[in-house]
């Protein structure tokens, strides 16, 4: 059966100061965070009015899918729900059953293999249809795309803009949201983001020896083992005559508030306390080819002898996903 709905399925975040405690609670939920730990997030979101910049950016997203899809001979609607905060995933499932969708093609904005990235949206997926009911569509969540053209070359226009402004000699950080160590060892992340790092570099002429992988936005506690070295740590280990850096987020399609509070600032002011130039590469966003990319993957999902594109010799990973994939670590 044809699709007749594509579903934008992502993260969520406040849209006022009175907002952001009850979101962040959403977020933690069924784990134990103390309330300092809450707090000094709660804090990075009230730094900039209480307000996430990734439901702008979602919204944005939509309405060019909307048009890309419009523009093809059988146009599909395009809904958007979010795990954490308004609209909720629930709220949009049950609009879409009340208009009469049957099944829908998920494009969920991780481009990764992880149980957050993709075993709790496809939880949330189940949840939501079982609390909305019969009326409830089928929901396909389209593949990772962390070695497809249409990720990979935006992030690589990106970087060529930020060694233009950084210099020939500029180290170049490609970073991505940590994990705990023990998330890591029960999915293929770590694989898919140096093969992506891999990618990106390359495409846009760079040398092997010019880039490493950095991790960003630990937020475990100090004893428990997490995805490094940190982004901060990394500038700091920088030789002293280092002039620039460059950091190019591959781990986000948009500027999350992890993009703009914890390189933008942290990150930021880290290398100015160092003497460095810090310069950020672009996230896709709503880059034409990003937005192309998620028609392909509807398609690919669609029918049947459509080709899966991919870069690189990871190949295309499966959809729907396999059964049981990215298992969340167990919580003690």
């Amino acid at each position: 059966m044809a699709f007749d709905a594509v579903l934008l399925l992502s993260f969520g975040g406040p849209e006022g100061p009175d907002e952001v405690m009850p979101f962040l609670h959403n977020v933690v939920r069924g784990r134990l965070v103390s309330a300092d730990r809450l707090q000094q997030v709660a804090d990075h979101y009230l730094e900039f009015g209480g307000v996430s910049p990734i439901n702008a950016q979602n919204r944005a997203l939509r309405d060019a899918l909307i048009d890309a899809l419009a523009a093809r001979s059988s146009p599909l609607p395009v809904y958007w729900g979010n795990r954490n905060w308004n609209p909720l995933l629930v709220d949009t499932i049950r609009a879409m059953g009340a208009d009469g969708v049957v099944r829908a093609a998920a494009f969920v904005t991780s481009a990764y293999s992880s149980y957050s990235g993709c075993r709790q949206y496809l939880d949330d997926i189940e949840a939501a249809r079982a609390a909305v009911g019969p009326s409830s569509p089928e929901i396909v969540k389209l593949r990772p795309f962390f070695n497809h053209p249409g990720f990979v070359g935006p992030l690589a226009d990106g970087l060529r803009a930020a060694r233009k402004q950084a210099g020939p000699e500029a180290p170049i950080f490609l970073t991505a949201h940590s994990i705990p160590a023990a998330m890591a060892a029960t999915c293929s992340y770590e694989q898919e983001l140096k093969e992506t790092a891999r990618l990106v570099t390359s495409q846009a002429g760079e040398a092997d020896s010019a880039w490493s992988l950095a991790f960003q936005s630990r937020s475990g506690a100090p004893g428990q083992a997490w995805l490094g070295p940190d982004i901060n740590d990394a500038l700091v280990a920088l030789p002293d005559s280092t002039p620039a850096a460059i950091v190019t987020p591959i781990g986000f399609v948009s500027d999350h508030m992890e993009v703009v509070y914890d390189l933008d600032r942290q990150a930021a002011a880290t290398a100015s306390e160092r003497g460095l130039e810090l310069v950020r590469s672009a996230t896709p966003g709503c880059h034409p080819d990003f937005v192309r990319m998620i028609c392909q993957l509807v398609d690919e999902a669609d029918q049947s002898d459509s080709i899966a594109l991919t870069l690189g010799d990871l190949g295309p990973a499966p959809c729907p996903c396999r059964p049981g994939c990215c298992p969340g670590p167990a919580r003690r």
